[in-house]
């Protein structure tokens, strides 16, 4: 059944504060990779470093997402717009993350703290991964929330109706007007793919079921971070391809996106981590030790 996009994308409003639901979306992406981070450590899954050293892990991890993934949409998206006024970096309230800019921000984020621990980068990524999925579905139904990012038309049963995806001059109608018009049906043929969804499903819950289960387990150096870089990419990719591109441009072929170009280097990074697993040693869970005195 064809859906008509109609949810409103303040979750609060006290007076002036009004809270978000990408910004909640947010908030419980964190939340998530804090928890199962805490679970993670509890069963030895990064040797030497206890819950403290965890939390300035998620911490620089935290603002490497923010940072870079503002920096990053700016970069590969509005790159004209930032050259012109600058400034547009700081209004985080319009809008435009970067997953790929995120992405970097979080590997820099880790680098620093992992030779700050004197530990091996990609086990601190190993141990990462993992945790990044659920953020990253949270993030997409956030998309979806807010009526952004959404797909190419479509005639399944599944479309979803988006008023600010309508042409004009339907897009200037109000509300209550584009309801009843979407009652009678005259709507059905702007439905789109909510791609949004799709990529919830893939890049969050699917990713992190797999990577959950491969990470349970002592496994070789470089599986967990090729494994989140191969089925990223592949999933992004894929998507792509029932999506609108990113400023309604495409590069080349009038189907090949910003997007799918930004995947391609992920994909082959994840398969050459798997090919150098092969040769890596293999990582056993330590537990932690009790302060002497604890009791058991």
């Amino acid at each position: 059944m064809i859906y008509f996009h109609d949810i409103d994308p303040i979750a609060i409003s006290l007076g002036p504060i009004k809270v978000h639901w990408y910004g909640i979306m947010y908030l419980l992406g964190f939340t998530a990779a804090w928890w199962l981070g805490r679970k993670r450590i509890a069963a030895g899954r990064l040797p030497g470093v206890d819950a403290n050293g965890f939390s300035d892990l998620l911490f620089y991890a935290m603002l490497g997402v923010v940072v870079g993934g503002r920096v990053g949409y700016m970069l590969f998206y509005a790159t004209s717009e930032f050259l012109h006024n600058p400034l547009l970096l700081f209004k985080v309230w319009d809008g435009g993350m970067s997953f790929h800019g995120g992405l970097l921000g979080v590997l820099l984020a880790a680098w620093w703290w992992s030779r700050k621990h004197r530990l091996h980068l990609f086990d601190t990524l190993d141990f990462v991964a993992p945790l990044v999925p659920l953020g990253l579905g949270f993030g997409r139904i956030g998309n979806f929330i807010g009526a952004e990012l959404w797909g190419k038309y479509t005639d399944g049963s599944w479309g979803v109706v988006f008023p600010s995806g309508l042409p004009a001059p339907l897009n200037g109608l109000d509300l209550t007007t584009l309801k009843a018009e979407f009652a009678t049906g005259a709507l059905n043929q702007y439905a789109r793919h909510p791609s949004q969804l799709y990529e919830a499903l893939l890049e969050g819950l699917v990713m992190f079921l797999v990577l959950w289960a491969v990470s349970a387990k002592p496994r070789h150096r470089y599986v967990i971070a090729g494994l989140f870089a191969l089925m990223y990419g592949i999933f992004r990719f894929a998507v792509e391809f029932v999506r609108m591109p990113d400023n309604g441009v495409y590069l080349a072929f009038d189907w090949f996106t910003r997007g799918q170009l930004l995947s391609l280097p992920l994909v082959a990074f994840g398969l050459v981590l798997l090919a150098l697993s092969r040769r890596a040693p293999v990582l056993q869970p330590v537990l932690p030790v009790a302060p002497e005195g604890a009791k058991a």
